[in-house]
């Protein structure tokens, strides 16, 4: 019997759009690039492959804030409840003001539990 894991199962050719609101403020007073908490930005990817699979909300992590700069991307990582680990790429499509438009999309492969 073959065995999928629950992350490649899940997020086999997803690739979905989120539009997210950010802000940042400079200490100076000078404006500066909207940005994301990565804890916000975790939350509203693993939210958007529930809704969009119809699964339970996966276990997303992000390194870091996202910048919204058009172009910026970023690498987050999603663990299966078997261990298994699948990369997600976020990368900024537009931003407008402090809203930063982004399209995610996951690795086609799994990588096996450590």
């Amino acid at each position: 019997m073959k065995r999928s894991t629950a992350g490649s199962s899940v997020l086999t050719s997803v690739a979905v759009g989120a539009l997210l609101v950010g802000c940042s403020a400079s200490p100076d007073g000078e404006k500066s690039e909207p940005k994301m908490s990565a804890d916000k930005v975790s939350s509203l990817v693993a939210q958007k492959l529930a809704s969009t699979t119809g699964k339970p909300k996966p276990d997303i992590s992000c390194p870091k804030d996202l910048v919204g700069k058009v172009g910026t991307t970023m690498r987050c990582e999603l663990t299966a409840s078997d261990g298994s680990t699948l990369g997600v790429t976020v990368t900024v499509t537009s931003v407008d003001g402090d809203r930063i438009n982004f399209d995610f999309e996951a690795d086609p492969k799994a990588s096996p539990a450590r």
